[in-house]
């Protein structure tokens, strides 16, 4: 058990709720995001629980996370930037609204977040950030075009690697989960037996795979710039 504090975005659904439960079970106290995760009700009351609504994008949403898990918690020890869009389609068939929305929420959250947890996390000398990329990131596949969102992710894993280097020094690290397909309530019932062609197991991951990942990386003190692939051994290389 855990007297830790942590903030999770995208927190009101998938696999930002099932890593803010699980956290809960291991008695962190949770500041969880998005932009209604108060209205939801997917979170039940609880006194370790702080809810910040908010656009991931904007700024003023990691400030009120932040200042929240100070105030309420005294820290800041785990951050999990999870909110993100996936928006598959050929790469000339991105409009700018796409960009433009895959730049806030994918990136604009990440550094936002990140910052800002990072400063708590340097005058306390301790943290960890856990980012949730993708395994597409290393393992491209045909029939899931996704060049802009890749750019993205793969982006912040070179970040997770530089971030590690340099915020060693300050007992704070740095790490990724490449996630594979997840059964989230992103992927419609009817793609499911394609997207199972996707990973070597031929299943869909679970939420709770993702939360026990996020967990064993915090457990794992001595594991930071580790880009840990949940994807059921899709990106090690071709299986069909």
């Amino acid at each position: 058990m855990s007297n830790k504090t942590a903030i999770v975005t995208g927190a009101s659904s998938g696999i930002g709720l099932a890593i803010a439960k699980a956290l809960l079970s291991r008695e962190y106290n949770v500041v969880a995001t998005s932009r209604r995760v108060s209205h939801s009700g997917a979170l039940p009351p609880s006194p370790r629980l702080v809810l910040v609504d908010g656009d991931v994008g904007e700024r003023a949403t990691a400030e009120r996370a932040v200042t929240s898990a100070e105030a309420s918690f005294g820290g800041v020890d785990l951050l999990v930037n999870n909110a993100g869009i996936f928006l598959s389609k050929p790469f000339t068939d991105y409009t700018g609204e796409d960009y433009e929305r895959l730049l806030a929420t994918n990136l604009a959250g990440f550094f936002h977040m990140t910052q800002l947890a990072l400063n708590v996390m340097v005058r306390t000398r301790r943290g960890h950030v856990v980012n949730i990329g993708t395994s597409l990131s290393q393992q491209p596949v045909a029939g899931v075009p996704s060049a802009l969102p890749i750019l993205i992710k793969g982006g912040i894993e070179a970040a997770t690697r530089s971030l590690a280097i340099e915020y060693a020094p300050h007992g704070v690290r740095v790490n990724t989960i490449a996630a594979g397909i997840i059964d989230t309530p992103m992927h419609a019932v009817e793609h499911h037996e394609f997207l199972r062609q996707l990973s070597p197991t031929h299943r869909l991951g679970s939420a709770a795979d993702m939360a026990d990942a996020v967990l064993f990386l915090d457990d794992a003190s001595f594991v930071s710039g580790q880009i840990l692939h949940v994807d059921g051994g899709a990106h090690a290389g071709k299986w069909a």
